[in-house]
């Protein structure tokens, strides 16, 4: 898929309020500081399409951005941010799941994992939170470039194996990513195609 424009088009933290088009979503999650902006920007090839910044948490809104004009990349705001007050993890909670809950255009989150660390409680609690609600994901573990190719192999499949010693009877869907080189970035926007040419397909006139 080629990326021919790409536009920010709001910011808030009320789902009723999320753009009304019968677009298909695809919402971008992790903890804070996975590197999610920086893989946002290296998906879309703009240097600043999502704000990168070396504080964690720094996303708290809702931001869609559309694509092509035929489908909405979503950065939601990271959660675990051990510096957020109570209220506003609170606050970031409520409206990350109702966002999941009700936005009827979302096909597909994409929970990001820096594949450097071993299986995080709070990442696998809220897969299964997904798993629970039927809300289709896929992972994408992210900073491959900060690892050799056999130690990052190595980590994708303990991860692997450590869901489904859990409650996952098999693995989701997942890429391996690098922002730097650009690994995964064919793999996991070739995903989103052919999803949006089923949805588009089904929601035709």
């Amino acid at each position: 898929m080629k990326i021919k424009s790409a536009d920010f088009v709001m910011s808030n933290s009320n789902v009723a309020k999320c753009p009304k088009e019968l677009l298909p979503e695809y919402a971008f999650i992790g903890r804070s500081n996975v590197g999610k902006s920086s893989l946002i920007n290296m998906l879309t090839q703009r240097k600043n399409l999502a704000k990168t910044s070396g504080r964690p948490g720094k996303t708290q809104l809702i931001n869609h951005f559309k694509i092509n004009d035929n489908w909405f990349l979503v950065d939601l705001p990271g959660y675990g941010y051990a510096r957020a007050s109570k209220k506003d993890k609170k606050t970031f909670q409520k409206y990350i799941t109702d966002y999941f809950l009700q936005r009827k255009q979302l096909v597909c989150a994409f929970v990001l994992v820096d594949v450097r660390h071993e299986p995080q409680k709070v990442d696998m609690e809220f897969m299964e939170w997904l798993g629970t609600h039927m809300i289709p994901f896929c992972i994408v573990f992210t900073k491959a470039d900060k690892l050799k190719p056999q130690l990052t192999e190595k980590q994708v499949d303990t991860y692997l194996k450590t869901l489904l010693e859990g409650v996952w009877e098999e693995v989701p869907p997942y890429f391996v990513t690098s922002s730097a080189h650009r690994t995964g970035r064919e793999e996991l926007l070739g995903y989103v195609h052919n999803i949006n040419t089923e949805f588009h397909k089904e929601n035709k006139g």
